[in-house]
This record gives structure tokens, sequence and C-alpha cells, in this order.
């Protein structure tokens, strides 16, 4: 297994598509349910399958994704070749950028001494969706990229 497997509740809400994948393995209805029976490691390799199927199809499309915690803000974009990251990171005790204030705060007092901001760019692995699957293991979260924009544009004023 290359990524991680679905979640009990990411399999209900894959529902039909997890149909169609069995399907394209000629495995009908009747014969999945004998099978988790009968051979629960093969089934097991199945839905190990399905889970990489799913995730390769999610993380082919990602181009930006953070991870906010109390205290950094972590952007990335991602490309073919590289990946960009934004760092912010407050050494105020009594801000918490998670919150609405906190947010606002950085927003308002980006240049304050207590906020350090830090760019850098790496080359992407020979595997790209690996290097992007262990940012998601790590807490990032997949998004259209409007904070990463926000504050890119700000640096390059």
């Amino acid at each position: 297994m290359k990524y991680a497997r679905l979640t009990k509740e990411q399999f209900e809400e894959l529902h039909q598509e997890f149909i169609n994948f069995l399907a394209t393995q000629s495995i009908t209805a009747d014969e999945w349910k004998k099978l988790k029976i009968e051979k629960p490691d093969v089934a097991e390799q199945e839905l190990d399958v399905f889970s990489d199927l799913i995730w390769e199809g999610v993380i082919n499309k990602v181009k930006y994704l953070e991870h906010i915690s109390p205290k950094q803000l972590m952007l990335f974009h991602v490309s073919e070749a590289f990946m960009e990251l934004i760092a912010i990171k407050i050494d105020d005790d009594s801000i918490d950028i998670t919150t609405e204030y906190g947010y606002k705060w950085l927003q308002q007092n980006l240049h304050d001494d207590s906020v350090n901001l830090y760019t850098s760019t790496k080359a992407i692995t020979d595997d790209r969706n690996k290097d992007i699957f262990v940012l998601i293991q790590q807490g990032s979260v997949i998004t259209k990229g409007e904070l990463y924009t926000y504050f890119s544009d700000l640096l390059s004023e």
C-alpha cells in the first residue's frame, strides 16, 4: 500500500465508486460478501488497492496545502517540479492564529517584531505524490490557495 487505507466514513462516501471498482475487478456483490468471509486477506488487498487509487486521484490534483497551528501558518504551493513554502511564525504567546481574533491580529500586524516570515523552495523528489501525502499525514489540508496567494502578493509588494 502506497498511501493509507480510507476510513470507514470515506468508504461509505465512496460506496458507488467502490462498487464500480469491484466491477472492474469482475467482483459481484455476492462474490464480495463471500470474499470477505472466505478470503479476508484478499478482501483487505482490494480495499488497499482502492484506497491507493482514490488517494492517487486526489493528490494528482493538489496545487496548494495549508497547515495552521496556534503559532504557525505554513502555506505550500506545489508544482510538478517544486514545492514553495511561505511560513509565518508568531512569537507572541497571547496570539493564537487559529482563532478569528488571532488571524485578524496577524493580518493587521504582519510587520510586528513577533511575526517572522520565511519563504523556501525545494525540488520535488522522484515521487511528488508521496511528498504531498507526507504533508497531509502531518496535518496539512488541501486548499484552493487563497491564503498562499494573499501572502505571496503581500510579500511581493
